[in-house]
């Protein structure tokens, strides 16, 4: 690579590190080509990608934004996972590698602006995706009107219930 292309690449990294919301270290020694590629296309379907370069070019790339402190990790083979918004789903599919490729390490990663170490990535995974976060918020919203309408509809029901009960009472005295 000539400098212009590590400009380039550099540069590159940088602005998907800007827009990035987690962005994930593994070493990704001992995989092959093609189990790489499964991971990739794994990754792309939960939008969410792989990047693998050198160490001093991630090092360059992260300089003045929030995932810095990932310049300590970037030795070995380093490979980036980056996710530009939801950061669950990176977790989940990476995890879920490891535990089927044990030659690929989970190293740290950062969420926005907060350094995750493995188990912290691991828990992150655990956590239901955002679309069943939104549903179980968007129960609870129409449980609290429900079950206000229900409180106001048992008044006047429990007056009708005791009004019918002295009608049935006066019925049986006649």
């Amino acid at each position: 690579m000539n400098r212009l292309e590590k400009a380039a690449e550099v540069d590159d990294l940088s602005s998907r590190f800007g827009k990035a919301k987690i962005a994930i270290v593994t070493d990704y020694r001992g995989l092959t080509v093609s189990v790489f590629q499964e991971l990739r296309k794994e990754l792309k379907k939960n939008n969410a990608e792989i990047r693998v370069a050198k160490n001093t070019l991630l090092k360059r790339a992260v300089q003045d934004t929030s995932f810095e402190p990932l310049q300590e990790h970037f030795s070995g083979t380093s490979a980036i996972t980056i996710s530009y918004d939801d950061p669950v789903s990176p977790a989940k599919v990476l995890t879920t590698f490891v535990k089927a490729h044990p030659e690929m390490v989970i190293r740290c990663g950062i969420l926005d602006g907060n350094s995750l170490t493995e188990s912290d990535l691991v828990d992150l995974s655990k956590l239901p995706s955002r679309e069943v976060l939104l549903a179980k918020v968007l129960s609870v919203m129409n449980a609290v009107p429900t079950s206000f309408v229900q409180v106001l509809n048992a008044v006047p029901q429990s007056l009708v219930f005791a009004l019918q009960a002295i009608r049935e009472q006066k019925e049986q005295d006649n």
